[in-house]
């Protein structure tokens, strides 16, 4: 048997969008971009909501948890269709997501205090940094299993 191909740390059997989209590749940058905006969706639909009683930082909390699962339902489902480990890939897939709510944490009260703009606009800045560090931490380490050789 040949050896499978690994992309961004994840393998497994190809996902039905692969039936669509040929190229793995361009399959985990296309539910990364869907991703992102279901992400900022949840952020500002709890903002609108949760976070007129409590606050963005809780926002950001709720956001964040809603965000996560279904991101992992995405690649699991869709992309990669691997099987078995699911607590052990959800904790390693939100212990990438953990490290850019930390950064996420830290730069959204500096724009929204410091700055002066609106939770949702600092928001909007503030993914392309999660996306990078989501991206980097996702091709090495989220979903790994061994080469199939």
């Amino acid at each position: 048997m040949a050896e499978r191909e690994v992309v961004a740390g994840m393998s497994g059997p190809d996902g039905p969008l692969l039936r669509l989209i040929k190229d793995r590749r361009v399959a985990f940058l296309v539910v990364g971009v869907i991703n992102t905006v279901v992400g900022f969706a949840w952020f500002a639909i709890f903002d609108l909501t949760v976070g007129r009683i409590w606050g963005y930082m809780v926002t950001l909390l709720f956001a964040h948890v809603a965000s996560v699962l279904c991101a992992f339902f995405l690649y699991r489902r869709f992309v990669f269709r691997v099987r078995g480990h699911v607590w052990l890939d959800l904790a390693r897939f939100e212990s990438i997501y953990l490290v850019s709510l930390g950064i996420n944490a830290v730069l959204l009260p500096l724009l929204v205090e410091l700055v002066g703009l609106v939770p949702i606009v600092a928001q909007a800045l503030i993914v392309f940094v999660t996306t990078l560090v989501s991206y980097i931490g996702h091709s090495r380490f989220s979903f790994r299993r061994k080469k199939v050789s």
